[in-house]
């Protein structure tokens, strides 16, 4: 019968006996009458129904909706179930069959029940409980659930021949009478009693196999031929935990004040020790476990349950001559207590009585520690060991102090483990390799401490050994040092001169050389000081200003006061091969009076020493690859790449080659000095300055492993403020405030029924196969199957023809672009329309040159890239410029376009951006408005919203973000797949 939410209901539990499984629950909404009762109307509340009778269910009722849909048989067998067409039913009558009963299923299924009940029971305290009827009623009988414990007592009376047991049960102080009622117990761990329609539970939490047999029966004998055996073992414990009254026998009631002991002990790394709190970060490493102790004369025991009064208590049991004699110790438990606040405020919070912290943070607690612990009379104690070792336990100090020299700092440092000196060479080699422990004169074992591998692993990485009493540090690890010294971690003693550069922003304005012809912005002359800052301290540097900021006329500045400077010395500028011609025009403006060769084509002469005649050397990556032979022989002034993510790669050829070339200065330009991942900046920054981020094993696992895998904030952070006065990086909303407005708008395009019919019949294909994958190899498995599966999705989503050649129908997308290009040409704007797929590019081709419409073109085939850009440029019949997102997003200059046409997002939306600012530039006069082409439904608006949540890193090192595909998890592919 249905009950009706909008009018008074009541949500009630009721207990019904399953054939199999017995006890369970169920949870049901009753119609109210008129006058407030329970009617005959019913319906039955699961988790999926329950948000209807909202208004009259609280948390509580929530949570035990859901415990009592795991008690449905259907769920509890599942997990038990191998994969066929087997109903649950079936299953059970299978296990259950008394011919071929499945013990071990049975005993499963059992435990797993008796959980599930021992946390319904207390949270039905304050609800209304009923007795199921045969007829399926859910309110045939009513049971008063108790919220008070009732009390219990043991009673042993020994005799000349036996001893008699049974127990005593009192209800609000009360005795219950509850034996030979018919009475039952709903859950036997802890015993939940049902007797004369009331709901019982016991202080201490009783077994209920303690209570089971006197349901029936008044008394337990033992036999006396027994008694021994049951004495030390039974008795023992209920002494321990319970009021017993004994006859016969004593027993003897010991109460003191307790001494604490923190004790640990030694456990191998990946041993669960993770179960007993703390901070077990690398499974790994070993493990230290603490417990905290209390020792009563000559015993001690561990912390008490919380939640069992007594639980703590200890009984011994002796045996003389027949006579049976019980020692119990009632622990003082406020004391114990105290105790374990003590070390609370030190952040030590026990678990099941354990505390474990890896071994490194464990040794430095306890050293950080040590004057805290004796002060509040805690003793150390050390109990068990992997191999037998004696472990240090006091305070490890560390104190380096950093020198200026001529050309490098020099390190001196002083390390303590106690009242021992331990040499500095053999700390930084140990923390080098990763060890932590080293044997002290006395032959304790000592453990270096974590937070030194935290805070000085990168220093002793970079401090190089001149000798074995000397130990420098490179100049341009400045930055780092200062920063290790604004934590105090170290002493940093510098000159006046360096003294001035602490922050590295104490930079002088240097006035433009004369023979320099143009004006540049304030951000521009304050990249051309911060050049000339980098040239004054022999620093190398990465200019990393966004697209369009200049970045040209900053470097060619620099260049002429190089003129002036050092005449006759000849820098290299090394750049893709679309860029030459564009900084030669630049340089022929700006800078006229420099000589440039361009040495670029198969008729170049391969004569390095012809460079001597000029002031500046324009080449291409790929012609220094060919001719790194040669050229790697002349020295020249500065070493400049453009476009510098071309050596994001270190083991790339290019970038081989281009760390060959000596020079005395070497400079980066890129407005995406991260494209993919960490790695790229150490390449980058490797060929500025050799050495400033360690080598690249080292910086793998010191940052790019912390930063990527981890996400972590602080090694970010250590990261940013080592590079940062090697980095110049002004974004166009900090300093470019006289570029015009950009707006960037999202438009939405349904798919066409066929086309959505195509996208739905491959997505089905690649989910199947890729989850299935997933499920059974992991992510190397499937990563190849997971590119091409989103690939096509995405090319479906532009038009299915991108995929299936024979698709004669329509795409939602391509409708809406052609109408909003009409749009734009109707209005006389120019537009620049980006895809990424060349084969999208062609159909929205095929539809200009049937309407008509002239258009520039470039992708990479296209021989006269400059043509198509000055035909767009300055053709003003020519106001639709298709470009492929790769061949476009770097080099071009497009002021004249007042609309970006984006048809499909991009794994990084760096790359995005970068095509934006192909017409978002210095020169812009108009405002710039991008649409981003989005088909709704599809794998595009997943990967929009992926691209938000996978940014966060990236802006804390250089505002560029780690590859997309690299920091998909199985959850991320899921949801695209979805």
């Amino acid at each position: 019968m249905i009950v009706h939410s909008d009018q008074p209901f009541q949500i009630v539990y009721s207990i019904f006996s399953h054939e199999y499984l017995g006890l369970l629950f169920e949870s049901f909404a009753i119609q109210l009458d008129e006058k407030g009762r329970l009617s005959l109307a019913y319906q039955n509340i699961s988790s999926a129904n329950a948000e209807d009778f909202d208004a009259g269910i609280d948390k509580a009722d929530y949570d035990l909706i859901k415990l009592m849909d795991s008690m449905q048989p259907e769920v509890v067998v599942k997990p038990y179930m191998k994969k066929g067409n087997i109903r649950p039913k079936d299953f059970l009558q299978k296990v259950f069959d008394p011919k071929t009963p499945d013990k071990t299923i049975q005993e499963l299924l059992f435990k797993n029940l008796e959980i599930k009940r021992a946390k319904i029971l207390p949270m039905l305290i304050g609800k209304r409980l009923f007795e199921m009827g045969s007829d399926g009623n859910p309110t045939w009988k009513e049971i008063t659930v108790n919220a008070e414990p009732a009390s219990i007592v043991f009673h042993f009376e020994k005799g000349e021949y036996n001893t008699q047991y049974y127990p005593r049960v009192k209800f609000k102080g009360t005795p219950l009478d509850w034996q030979h009622k018919g009475g039952y117990l709903i859950c036997k761990d802890p015993a939940w009693l049902i007797v004369n329609q009331q709901l019982y539970h016991f202080k201490n939490d009783v077994d209920g196999k303690k209570l089971q047999p006197f349901l029936s029966k008044s008394r337990i004998m033992v036999e006396r031929k027994f008694e021994p055996e049951y004495y030390r073992k039974f008795v023992t414990a209920l002494i321990t935990q319970f009021d017993v009254v004994a006859t016969g026998f004593e027993i003897h009631t010991e109460q003191g004040t307790p001494e604490a002991l923190l004790t640990f002990n030694e456990l191998p790394g990946g041993s669960g020790a993770d179960l007993f709190g703390g901070e077990i970060e690398n499974l790994n490493e070993d493990i230290i476990v603490f417990q905290l102790r209390f020792k009563y004369g000559d015993f001690d025991f561990g912390i008490m349950s919380k939640d069992k009064e007594g639980s703590g208590n200890s009984c011994r049991f002796e045996e003389h001559e027949g006579n049976f004699t019980f020692f119990k110790t009632v622990r003082t438990e406020q004391v114990e207590r105290k105790f374990e606040t003590v070390l609370k405020k030190k952040q030590m919070v026990f678990s099941h009585g354990k505390f474990a912290l890896p071994k490194t943070k464990a040794f430095e607690w306890l050293g950080n520690n040590e004057d805290y612990l004796r002060e509040h009379k805690i003793k150390i104690e050390q109990r068990g060991s992997l191999s037998g070792k004696t472990f240090h336990i006091g305070r490890a100090q560390i104190s380096i102090e950093v020198n200026e020299n001529i050309d490098w700092f020099d390190v001196k440092a002083q390390i303590k483990f106690g009242v021992y000196l331990v040499s500095f060479a053999k700390i930084r080699k140990l923390i080098i390799q990763g060890k932590s422990e080293f044997e002290l004169p006395n032959g304790e074992t000592a453990v270096i401490p974590s937070s030194w591998f935290v805070n000085y692993s990168e220093l002793f990485n970079f401090i190089e050994e001149r000798s074995s009493e000397e130990l420098v540090l490179r100049k341009h690890h400045l930055a780092f040092a200062r920063e290790l010294q604004n934590g105090e971690l170290i002493r940093l003693n510098l000159s006046l001169k360096l003294e001035r550069l602490r922050n590295f922003d104490a930079i002088d304005d240097y006035d433009l050389p004369e023979n320099f012809e143009g004006i540049l912005r304030p951000y521009q002359h304050a990249g051309y000081n911060w050049l000339r800052f980098l040239n004054d301290y022999q620093f190398g540097g990465c200019l990393a200003d966004d697209m369009g900021l200049g970045k040209t006329v900053q470097t060619l500045a620099l260049l002429a006061h190089e003129k002036i400077e050092n005449p006759g010395f000849t820098s290299l500028l090394v750049m893709p091969t679309s860029l030459i011609y564009n900084w030669e025009l630049e340089a022929r403006k700006f800078t006229p009076d420099l000589k440039i060769l361009v040495y670029s084509g198969t008729q170049r002469l391969k004569d390095p020493w012809k460079f001597r005649g000029y002031d500046i050397v324009l080449t291409s990556y790929g012609i220094v690859r060919l001719d790194v032979d040669i050229l790697k022989d002349f020295y020249f002034n500065y070493v400049i790449l453009d476009e510098s993510q071309a050596i994001k790669n270190p083991t790339s050829n290019i970038a081989v080659a281009v760390n060959k070339l000596k020079s005395k200065r070497r400079l980066i330009l890129t407005g995406t000095p991260v494209e993919n991942g960490t790695m790229d900046l150490w390449s980058q920054m490797n060929f500025v300055n050799p050495g400033l981020l360690g080598n690249q094993n080292l910086f793998k696992k010191q940052f790019l492993l912390p930063i990527e895998k981890q996400n972590d904030k602080d090694k970010a952070g250590r990261l940013h403020a080592m590079i940062k006065p090697f980095i110049l990086r002004r974004l166009k909303s900090q300093v470019a405030k006289d570029l015009p407005e950009k707006l960037t708008n999202v438009k939405y395009s349904d798919m066409t029924p066929e086309q959505e019919k195509v996208y739905e019949e491959v997505k089905s294909y690649y989910r199947e196969k890729i989850i299935g994958e997933l499920a059974g190899g992991g992510r190397g498995s499937q990563q190849f199957t997971l590119l091409r599966g989103l690939t096509q999705l995405r090319q479906i989503a532009n038009h299915p023809k991108l995929v299936r050649e024979d698709y004669k129908d329509d795409s939602g997308k391509l409708e809406d672009i052609t109408y909003m290009l009409q749009e734009t040409i109707s209005e006389d704007h120019k537009v620049l329309v980006f895809s990424q797929f060349v084969r999208h590019l062609s159909i929205v081709r095929e539809y200009l040159d049937e309407q008509g419409i002239p258009y520039a073109y470039l992708d990479g085939a296209t021989k006269d890239r400059q043509a198509q850009v000055e035909k767009f440029q300055n053709d003003d019949n020519i106001k639709v410029f298709l470009i492929s997102l790769k061949a476009g997003g770097v080099g071009l200059n497009l002021t004249k376009a007042e609309y970006v046409f984006l048809l499909d997002p991009w794994w990084n939306p760096a790359v995005e951006a970068q095509a934006i600012d192909r017409a978002h530039r210095i020169g812009q006069e108009n405002k710039v408005i991008i649409y981003k082409f989005i088909t709704r439904g599809s794998v595009e608006e997943k990967i929009m919203a992926l691209q938000d949540r996978k940014l966060a890193l990236a802006g804390e090192l250089i505002s560029n973000e780690e590859s997309f595909m690299k920091s998909l998890d199985n959850e991320d592919i899921r949801a695209l797949l979805d």
